[in-house]
């Protein structure tokens, strides 16, 4: 049975700091930012949203394409979806971009032609504005779900682009571990530890940023990188710790408490080493002289090492945790048996 409508109010969400204004529109929670910690805008920013609920502006019913403004559906997205999804962030900064291009249109005006004028007026990488774009594309297909757009246009997108091939040597890796240690001391102790287990696991920033003593197993010598979330198509896996890495955790885990974080700062949760251009990171990167370095650098760099060892191709995806093959296939050629026997049944003609 619908959850009886209540009528809108204000509910403080811990997790994102903010106080947000929720209510039920056909038996579904409705959530909305108001934008601030502060309870007494929070209290005006609720009067002025009823009062909008009031003047009904939102029409009854799906509406045709053609009478849909682009500015409403992003809008609509970044309220309702936006704050339940898993990096709202991301949403948020891809509907800045779009907005300045888009907000004059409507729905109806998506075409190729007008989507790949996005593109040039971007004059950024094809695969920034192919994220931005499946934002809007995402957008549609939420107002659509939820009745109030008759059909969601298709959003084109540029083609994706190829996969990069950086990867560090072993000097490279050399000269970024003794950058790591020789950095700010209050990251002397966890950016090493993160280089190490990011290239001897290949496992993503996130789960490494994430990953907690009761997941790591000294005994046993396993490690589990799956913390309980909710599973999505970037897999998390369960690995044997190698006996390199075994002894930078039995070193750090003298400084570390039963459920605390394995990479942490004096306790406290390191939630992002930055890129190649900031962060503890990109400072390693700098001192090191390494370019064009990313901490999914490490991730490559530890699957091309394998492949260049010989180790077949379905146990490089098992360790890395890849859900598809093509994906473990970009190591292929790295492997010292690459083409062999073609090359062989080429010789033989």
């Amino acid at each position: 049975m619908p959850r009886r409508n209540k009528g809108a109010t204000l509910k403080w969400l811990d997790k994102r700091a903010c106080w947000y204004i929720v209510w039920y529109d056909a038996g579904r929670e409705r959530m909305r930012s108001t934008g601030t910690t502060d309870s007494g805008e929070a209290e005006s920013a609720l009067a002025e949203f009823i009062q909008e609920r009031q003047r009904g502006q939102r029409p009854s019913g799906p509406r045709d394409p053609g009478d849909v403004p682009i500015a409403e559906a992003l809008t609509l997205y970044g309220d309702e979806h936006a704050p339940t999804a898993k990096d709202p962030a991301r949403i948020g900064y891809a509907i800045s971009a779009l907005l300045p291009y888009w907000a004059e249109r409507t729905a109806g005006d998506i075409t190729k032609e007008t989507c790949r004028g996005y593109l040039r007026s971007r004059e950024r990488k094809p695969g920034t504005v192919r994220r931005e774009l499946g934002t809007l594309q995402a957008a549609l297909n939420y107002m659509h779900s939820e009745g109030r757009l008759t059909r969601a246009p298709s959003v084109w997108l540029p083609p994706t682009p190829r996969g990069k091939d950086r990867w560090l040597t072993q000097s490279e890796t050399a000269g970024l571990l003794n950058a790591a240690r020789t950095g700010r001391s209050d990251v002397r102790l966890y950016l090493p530890l993160f280089v190490v287990i990011a290239l001897y696991t290949g496992a993503r920033k996130e789960a490494i940023l994430s990953l907690r003593w009761n997941q790591v197993d000294l005994k046993k010598r396993r490690i589990h990188f799956d913390d309980g979330e909710e599973q999505t198509n970037k897999r998390k896996a369960r690995q044997p710790i190698p006996p390199r890495l075994f002894t930078f955790l039995r070193l750090a885990r003298k400084r570390g408490t039963d459920i605390g974080f394995v990479i942490h700062d004096k306790g406290a949760q390191v939630k992002d080493i930055g890129d190649s251009n900031n962060g503890s990171f990109g400072g390693a990167c700098k001192r090191a002289g390494l370019a064009s370095v990313t901490p999914h650098t490490l991730r490559h760099t530890c699957g091309t090492w394998m492949a260049q060892k010989g180790v077949p191709l379905w146990q490089i995806g098992g360790w890395l945790g890849h859900t598809d093959s093509r994906t473990t296939e970009l190591y292929a050629h790295h492997h010292p048996d690459h083409l062999k026997d073609a090359m062989e049944a080429a010789n033989r003609r």
